[in-house]
């Protein structure tokens, strides 16, 4: 009997140390992701064609995040066209899911709602070294309501449209594009590219741009102007200047300078298929080299507009936790890396070392055939820029022109201000369906402003836009109240 209660001593003895081993296993697992604790699995949607190396890209990826934070990943792409509908659909449902791409007023609504987790909190405690690297002006300008409910991409914080050319075309025909200022300088240019190049559509489908700081969006008529009496909320589509525009417009579309279904084409005109003469788009430190690279021909860009931070700029890429995670601290966790880790950050964007590109001995980047074909992934929406390798033909000195850039924009009258429309939602809604019946037309030059534009604007006001201007003001002045 002695010898049995012996045994069951150290029998119980033995069991302790080991549940003591376990126990501290555990804890320490906790706090460096060893392989003792399930690692957090992320879900992440985000934009863009899916790669077909993507899996093979974020093994390596899980990796590394398994080591360094005890996550592993799962990435979503839906494709250009149908990533807003499908990523308000998931939301919408109340699918659980860690992360998304959001941008704009898209990323402002949703935070209204409550679909996005507050991050002020969570960047203090979860992503100290990230909080240090974002552009003061991004932070400011992506609060809503005094919330931060995403972490903006750091990179370039200002707006600045471009008309972009194809060079060959205008070296062919010696045409000077530091002449271009304004969309009626154009003409000439677009006038022999019809009568000499039957293959080439002369502007490749864009909407006018109107000088104005839009509050909504550019489709909604909600405007603030840049210059002159900043104060007052405008109908952006009721002036001489849109008037103007869109009669360009209107007489480009009618010389056949666009495609006739301008209005209704979901043709998103790859910079790859060089089918165009001019296009306009958002501009940044030596794009047109980004351009060039991706379109395998040469692109040159002049501005269309003066550098200026609005809202939209500040918003346009923003990876924002959903209130539906388990776990937003270990997402924090991964998003303080991404935007911080080197190798993390252009293992997500470029691919693999060695098989979707090779870095030089100066540390420089060149593509491989693999990336192209494999792994072309639209870096614009996956994080900070300020960390990522430099292609072998980028100027030394890229991201120092991107800090000069933000630093020589002028700020829009209503950066940080973000209108919420509960108060007018069956208002706005009805302003939108007039929108989505004339905007397109309209900004394509599809249809005369002299007609048109008057309809437009009836219309608009039959559906509540004395109400919701309004109560855009109030709000615009009381922000303003609260933020001199």
């Amino acid at each position: 009997m002695k010898k049995k209660l012996v045994l069951l001593l150290v029998l119980l003895l033995s069991l302790g140390t080991v549940l003591a081993a376990c126990g501290g296993g555990n804890k320490e697992g906790s706090s460096k992701g060893s392989d003792s604790e399930k690692p957090y699995e992320i879900k992440w949607y985000t934009i863009g064609t899916p790669q077909k190396d993507a899996e093979k890209v974020f093994e390596e990826v899980n990796k590394y995040t398994k080591e360094k934070i005890n996550a592993t990943v799962k990435l979503t792409q839906i494709d250009w066209g149908d990533y807003n509908q499908k990523m308000q659909v998931i939301i919408s449902s109340g699918e659980p899911f860690d992360l998304a791409y959001i941008d704009g007023a898209n990323y402002v609504q949703y935070a209204q709602k409550g679909a996005f987790e507050p991050v002020n909190d969570l960047l203090d405690s979860h992503g100290k070294e990230l909080k240090e690297t974002l552009d003061p002006a991004l932070i400011e300008g992506a609060q809503v309501d005094g919330t931060l409910y995403g972490i903006p991409a750091n990179k370039e914080a200002a707006r600045q449209t471009v008309y972009t050319f194809n060079k060959r075309l205008v070296d062919k025909y010696n045409f000077d594009i530091s002449k271009v200022k304004n969309l009626e300088d154009l003409e000439p240019m677009l006038k022999e590219i019809k009568e000499n190049e039957p293959d080439i559509t002369p502007i490749a489908t864009f909407k006018a741009l109107l000088p104005f700081d839009f509050i909504m969006s550019e489709e909604l008529p909600f405007a603030v102007p840049f210059e002159g009496d900043t104060d007052k909320v405008i109908n952006a589509f009721d002036t001489d200047i849109t008037k103007d525009i869109y009669k360009t417009m209107h007489k480009y579309f009618k010389a056949g300078y666009l495609k006739s279904d301008a209005a209704t084409s979901k043709d998103s005109w790859p910079m790859d298929v060089e089918n165009w003469f001019v296009r306009t788009g958002g501009s940044q430190p030596y794009a047109d080299l980004l351009w060039t690279r991706s379109a395998k021909y040469e692109v040159v860009s002049v501005p269309a507009e003066d550098p200026v931070t609005v809202n939209t700029s500040v918003t346009g890429s923003i990876q924002a936790i959903s209130s539906t995670s388990a776990n937003p601290e270990k997402v924090m966790e991964f998003l303080n890396l991404l935007n911080t880790d080197p190798y993390l950050r252009n293992l997500v964007d470029k691919g693999i070392e060695g098989v979707h590109y090779e870095k030089n001995d100066d540390d420089t980047i060149k593509d491989l055939p693999a990336r192209i074909e494999n792994y072309n992934m639209p870096s614009y929406s996956l994080g900070n820029h300020f960390v990522l390798y430099l292609y072998e033909d980028d100027p030394a000195d890229k991201w120092e022109k991107f800090k000069e850039f933000n630093e020589s924009a002028t700020n829009a009258p209503t950066l940080g201000f973000h209108f919420n429309s509960d108060p007018v939602r069956t208002e706005v809604a009805s302003i939108t369906n007039v929108s989505n019946e004339f905007y397109d037309a309209l900004a394509t030059g599809s249809v005369d402003p002299e007609e048109y534009l008057p309809k437009f604007n009836q219309k608009l006001k039959d559906a509540g836009l004395d109400k919701v201007m309004d109560e855009i003001q109030s709000q615009y002045d009381e922000w303003k109240a609260e933020n001199k």
